[in-house]
């Protein structure tokens, strides 16, 4: 199982594109056990975690969503790492997936969750293309939107006023994840949006 794609597939993210990468997704490599993890990453506000879900339903696959296990504000870079070994690995061996969540609210490590292997799930947010999860990935997206209309976006939501005092911060440390990885470049589809 391998994310680097002979050929990359662009798709603009209107309706049916789902569709399309449900196609692909069933036609690319399972892991060892069968199964079939599908990352879909971007910086924030690109869309990623609606095309995700649109995505998940279109497969009937499980969701889940890397700020779950991400350790904080500052914790970013950790994250490739904690998937793997929570999310890809089990997944990889058909075992049960099982990580550490984070309590936003509290600042601090969130109770263990646990989820039985699927034949597809599919792992949204910045850091799911990275490198570390390459070797247990089936098909990886970027979700690809203009800065500006991304800063828009970002604005526009309801937790907007807890996320702006960090929004500088978590920038940073995904232009870092981005450059040292650069998920855009190893994806498998590009999916654009306005």
């Amino acid at each position: 199982m391998a994310v680097r794609q002979e050929k990359v597939e662009v798709l603009p993210a209107r309706p049916g594109w789902e569709r399309r990468v449900a196609e692909l997704v069933r036609a690319a490599p399972a892991g060892p056990a069968g199964n079939r993890l599908v990352t879909v990453d971007g910086f924030s506000g690109a869309g990623k975690s609606t095309r995700a879900r649109e995505l998940a339903r279109e497969l009937a696959a499980p969701l889940l969503e890397i700020e779950d296990l991400c350790p904080g504000w500052d914790g970013l870079h950790r994250v490739p790492g904690l998937a793997r070994r929570g999310i890809g690995d089990p997944l990889a061996a058909g075992t049960t997936l099982r990580w550490t969540s984070w309590d936003w609210e509290h600042d601090r490590p969130g109770p263990v969750r646990a989820r039985p292997p699927a034949a597809v799930v599919v792992l949204e947010g910045c850091g799911a293309g990275a490198p570390e999860l390459a070797p247990v990935t089936s098909l990886a997206i970027w979700v690809d939107a203009d800065p500006a209309a991304r800063e828009e976006r970002l604005r526009a939501r309801a937790d907007w006023p807890l996320y702006a005092p960090y929004r500088q911060t978590w920038r940073r440390a995904e232009e870092a994840l981005a450059a040292a990885g650069r998920p855009r470049e190893h994806a498998g589809v590009v999916l654009t949006s306005s």
